[in-house]
């Protein structure tokens, strides 16, 4: 089974360690994951500039590892991204700002990502938000 999965929530939700937690246990199972998207607050997962306290899990290495272990494809959205100033180097040239924090294996991609993964797999997983 092919499976899509939007993450919305921070890295120190409990809601994004259920979301690696399930996307491992995909594909323990077998099945494939054709994207992870990253979208509202998610996108924090993909912020190579937050600095996670030493008493708790670093789910920001986790994602990054997960995804580069199994060559995942990784996008944070970019709207949501240039909302909360994770901006990789393209988005900060074309603005005009010197913060870049997302590098690969994260992409800046647009929504139109997560509808294309929704349409192409048999599930989309969905996990935080409002």
């Amino acid at each position: 089974m092919k499976f899509a999965i939007a993450l919305f929530s921070p890295p120190h939700s409990p809601s994004s360690r259920r979301a690696l937690r399930f996307a491992e246990a995909v594909l323990a199972g077998g099945h494939e994951i054709n994207r992870l998207f990253f979208y509202r607050d998610g996108v924090y997962n993909a912020a190579d500039s937050i600095v996670t306290p030493q008493d708790e899990s670093d789910l920001q290495a986790q994602w990054r590892a997960f995804v580069e272990r199994h060559a995942l494809d990784a996008v944070v959205c970019v709207a949501a991204a240039l909302r909360r100033g994770v901006l990789d180097t393209r988005e900060a040239q074309r603005y005009g700002r010197v913060a870049v924090v997302p590098t690969p294996p994260w992409e800046l991609s647009g929504l139109g990502q997560l509808h294309e993964a929704a349409q192409s797999a048999d599930r989309l997983i969905c996990f935080g938000g409002d």
